[in-house]
Parts: C-alpha cells; structure tokens; sequence
C-alpha cells in the first residue's frame, strides 16, 4: 500500500466524519427547537404522501404535490424565515466543544438546592422570579445584552435579585455551570397558541427561550406563587416543590448517567414481568 492510497483513506474517513457531524449537530437543533420540528415533519409528511399517491396512482394528488414539491422549498423560505433564521443562528450559539462546566454530583444537588430555596422563598413571598439554566446550547447573545454580575451561586443572592424594587427583578437570571453570569436578561415570548392566555411574561419569556434552545426556566409566579418549569418546549405549570426538584435533577444529568439510568429501568421492568 502506497503512501498516496494511505493519504486517499484518511481524506475520505475526514469526508465522511465531516458529513456526519455536520448532520448531527443539523438535527440536534432540529430536535431543540420545536418549530422547525414540527416543519420538518410536516416536509416528512408531503414526501410521504407524494410517495404513496405514485405508488396507488392517484393522478390528481400526485400532479398537486408534485408543484407542492417543486415550489415548496422557496415558499417555506419566505414563510418560515424568522424559524430558520432562529436556527441558523441556534446553531451559530451551539457550543461544539462542551464549553460549559460539567457539574459534579455534589455540585449539581447544591446548585439545584441553592435555587430551590430561593424559589420556594419566592413562593411563600410572592415574589415573581425567572431563572434559567444553560446547557449545551449558548445563551451568551443573551448574556451580552444583559446585566453581567458573574458571581457564586447562593439562594440569597437569588432572592435579592428579584426582590421586588430591585431594578432587575423584572428580567431573567441566567446561571452558567455553578455561577450566576446575568440578570435582567430578556427572551423572546413564546407564540403557542395552547398557552393559557392567562399566564404572564414571564412564562411566556420562560417557554419562548426553551422553545428556541435546550435551556431550563424556573418561573416564580407573582400572582400565585406557582412554581413552573418550561424544558424541551413544554411548559410543566403548577410543579410541587418536590416536582420541581425532581425535575431539575432529572434534566441536569449528564447524559450518559441518563443512558445508564434508563438500561437499569428497562432491566428492572423486565425482571418485573418476568
């Protein structure tokens, strides 16, 4: 083997790595923003569509779809332009090295403690509050347009933040790793048109940054107290202190405890029923 054919090898392993994580990181996005989800299935469903017409041979819905097809990559271009903008851009913030500190054991459960306690001390005092937590998808645009206070994590200064008066109360928090590195931050508010029309800012600034990243919102509810917890797209609404605690255990898991944590389920249910 020449060293010319050794080189032709490597070139084409560089290619194919390339190519693969190009699309990794293209449906990483996709699945950490619930629009451009539900886009990409509905694309999904037309090609499925336009395929079973051909196969069945219906004429008039294959000739409709086959137009569908021809102009529809320019249509969503110009229809959805904020969505794809917002994903290019999602993208650009994705950090593809890990930069953010991967928490410890010990440091995960006084993290999610130290905001525990200021979420229930908001509760109890009605004091409105919004605290979201990074993970792999940068918050930095955010973090630039904001307060910087880079500071330890303590529930008191938490609750100082948002107290009512205080000239950032109304914004958001911002905690990278174990570190407060913002407040007053300002998200975008979510559009879903399932939300409760009664809910506030807050939670529709909560929904709106976990619908555009992968990003954890803790709401403190002025009004009520009620805490709520917007992951993954969805708004959890009303969470028990001990729901919420769970939840954010749950969620700042490194994900290989979690691939763990799921065998040792399925192999528990398994030797359930057997």
């Amino acid at each position: 083997m020449t060293l010319d054919s050794i080189w032709g090898i490597v070139k084409s392993i560089i290619d194919i790595a390339i190519v693969w994580v190009i699309f990794y990181y293209i449906l990483k996005n996709f699945k950490n923003n619930v629009k451009m989800s539900l886009l990409f299935k509905g694309v999904l469903v037309i090609i499925v569509i336009k395929l079973l017409s051909d196969f069945i041979g219906l004429t008039t819905v294959g000739w409709i779809l086959e137009y569908v097809i021809e102009w529809g990559p320019l249509a969503l271009i110009i229809i959805f332009q904020p969505e794809i903008r917002g994903a290019l851009e999602q993208l650009g913030r994705s950090q593809l090295l890990g930069r953010h500190k991967i928490l410890t054991v010990d440091e995960r459960e006084k993290l999610v403690y130290e905001i525990i306690q200021a979420v229930d001390y908001c509760r109890k005092a009605r004091i409105g509050a919004l605290i979201v937590l990074e993970r792999d998808v940068s918050l930095s645009d955010y973090i630039d347009k904001a307060k910087g206070l880079y500071a330890d994590l303590s529930n008191e200064l938490l609750i100082s933040i948002f107290f009512p008066n205080n000239p950032l109360h109304d914004g958001a928090v911002i905690i990278q790793g174990n570190r407060i590195s913002c407040a007053g931050a300002v998200f975008p508010t979510s559009n879903n048109i399932k939300l409760n029309k009664r809910l506030g800012t807050r939670h529709r600034a909560a929904l709106g940054i976990a619908e555009e990243t992968d990003a954890i919102s803790i709401v403190v509810s002025e009004e009520t107290g009620r805490i709520s917890i917007a992951v993954k797209g969805e708004l959890f609404y009303n969470l028990s202190l001990d729901d919420a605690r769970m939840m954010l255990i749950d969620e700042l898991r490194p994900k290989a405890q979690e691939a763990e944590a799921d065998i040792d389920n399925e192999e528990e249910i398994y030797e359930e029923n057997n």
